[in-house]
């Protein structure tokens, strides 16, 4: 199977007309031809798209949807200039000098700093990012899971976990991928259900030789029977922090930073509550606040009875014919395209990479059936509140990083979970949409090296954004201008970090004073 192939601009001006038609083939999923290892790898692409890699490597480079070439983990397209101190390997940040450049007033009245952090890796000065692998876990049989990973030769480095977002996958982290994983040993993960964790064969079975309409022979999970090995299988929050702290036990193998986005964030939240042991800390990128509509068995067996079906396999007659429809509007080119133009506040980003990977799983012929079954399973034991508790409870360090024009979770969630957790870092990125990660990388890279140097040093190194004399006397709240360089333009974006003592409603009353925003990305020449 192949992507739809496009050259299009980035997201606002994705060409409508190259969209408009998507391939209605589907064709049957292959299974990787040696299923001896529980753990399969790849190295990554070259920039020019070349593999230096083994026979038996190449063997398991191949795609699982088609058996040809899988997507590339190729090299980021954008070349990157930064002043040489910057990536010298210190990666903090420098004030600029200049009198134009040192600083100013908000107008909020905050004094503002300009700080040069640094850029991705700059390929065209020879500079390389991590390398990076992709590999499948056989967590149960039938269970196969996804995940790249990068950084393996740091072994004294702190390894950390990035959780995506529902709808995308670990090729929504190849940012920190290449870059994190200079320093850290870096895993990025796909839920089960979605990206490529989806099933190499068809949950369900028919019983019946006719009767089936045409197209849904290629479409799997709308059979009469579950599959043994599908039998209870719910593609729900519980499923996935099963997952996750699996993956950590028996992958990564010692307590792990986890940084999760959206549902990531959620799931990341949860198994730290439910194994605060196997977490290091915790970084909620615009988490979601809330999973599921149907009530949990466990938690609310009574009225969970009322609903004859949660999200299992084979779906009911009912369920298949509202998937088809709901499917057919929401995998549409236009749709997905849309969707990226609401969560990127940066309409400038490329995101034609992150388009065609969603776009290549709305293709696999268990998308249907594993959407319906996300969108209808049940809660999880714990709410989003219940396991921030527990986590605060068991003293599990939380970063918070909100992009604040994020259309969906919207700055009032992020500043409930630091009202509920008062003295955890907030940073609040300004332009910046649902995924920072992947519109301001810079920022957020630079914001998590910081933490974790924080936390590693047992506060011996300041938080970010803190010199030595702010830590004490910061308690409300600064703002500072971080400027970065990016495809030879120095850009710049602001980041508001507050204290542990912030006034919620000093900082909405700032809000209507700035026009309920902090303006738009700065582009210069550099």
């Amino acid at each position: 199977m192949q992507a739809i192939s496009y050259n299009s601009p980035p997201c606002c001006n994705l060409n409508r007309r190259l969209l408009a038609k998507k391939s209605s083939s589907r064709q049957k999923l292959k299974t990787p031809l040696c299923r001896k290892h529980r753990v399969l790898c790849t190295r990554a692409l070259s920039r020019s798209g070349s593999l230096g890699l083994s026979d038996k490597d190449q063997l398991f480079s191949k795609n699982v949807y088609n058996g040809k070439a899988s997507r590339p983990f190729e090299a980021l397209e954008g070349v990157y200039n930064v002043d040489s101190k910057v990536l010298s390997g210190n990666y903090d940040g420098y004030v600029i000098g200049g009198e134009d450049e040192v600083g100013g007033m908000s107008k909020t009245g905050e004094p503002v700093t300009k700080v040069l952090i640094p850029g991705l890796p700059d390929e065209s000065n020879g500079e390389r990012g991590a390398r990076i692998s992709s590999c499948f876990w056989e967590w149960k049989p039938k269970f196969n899971v996804h995940y790249e990973k990068s950084g393996s030769e740091n072994s004294n480095s702190p390894p950390v976990l990035f959780l995506p977002g529902f709808g995308v996958g670990s090729f929504h982290y190849e940012n920190q991928l290449k870059d994190l994983g200079r320093d850290y040993r870096v895993w990025a993960i796909d839920f089960l259900g979605q990206g490529m964790s989806l099933p190499f064969e068809d949950p369900t079975s028919s019983s019946k030789e006719e009767g089936i309409t045409e197209g849904k022979d290629s479409m799997w999970g709308f059979g009469d029977k579950a599959e043994p090995w599908a039998t209870g299988l719910v593609y729900s929050i519980d499923l996935w922090q099963d997952q996750v702290r699996h993956f950590v036990e028996e992958v990564i193998g010692e307590p792990v930073y986890i940084v999760g986005n959206s549902l990531g964030g959620f799931v990341a939240l949860y198994i730290a509550a439910r194994n605060p042991e196997l977490v290091k800390g915790v970084t909620l990128l615009n988490a979601t606040p809330f999973w599921g509509f149907f009530p949990n068995p466990i938690k609310s067996p009574r009225l969970a009875r009322i609903f004859s079906w949660s999200g299992m396999f084979p779906l009911p007659e009912n369920v298949r014919k509202l998937t088809e429809f709901v499917w057919q509007k929401i995998s549409d080119p236009e749709s997905i395209a849309d969707v990226l133009r609401q969560v990127y506040a940066d309409h400038s980003i490329n995101v034609d990479k992150v388009f065609s990977c969603i776009l290549e799983t709305t293709q696999h012929p268990a998308a249907a059936a594993s959407f319906a079954s996300i969108m209808l399973a049940p809660q999880g034991e714990l709410s989003f509140k219940e396991a921030l508790s527990r986590c605060h409870m068991n003293g599990v360090p939380i970063c918070l990083v909100y992009g604040k024009e994020d259309p969906w979770v919207t700055p009032v969630w992020g500043l409930q979970v630091k009202r509920q957790v008062p003295e955890v870092p907030y940073y609040q990125i300004s332009p910046a949409g649902h995924c920072p990660h992947d519109e301001v990388p810079e920022v957020v890279n630079y914001l998590l090296r910081g933490w974790i140097r924080n936390l590693e040093s047992k506060g011996a190194v300041a938080l970010p954004m803190l010199d030595d004399s702010e830590m004490e006397s910061i308690q409300s709240s600064i703002s500072k201008d971080m400027e970065f360089v990016r495809e030879g333009s120095k850009k710049s974006v602001k980041v508001r970090f507050l204290g542990s003592k912030f006034s919620l409603w000093n900082l909405i009353r700032s809000y209507f004073k700035s026009g309920f925003g902090f303006g738009k990305l700065e582009t210069k020449s550099a």
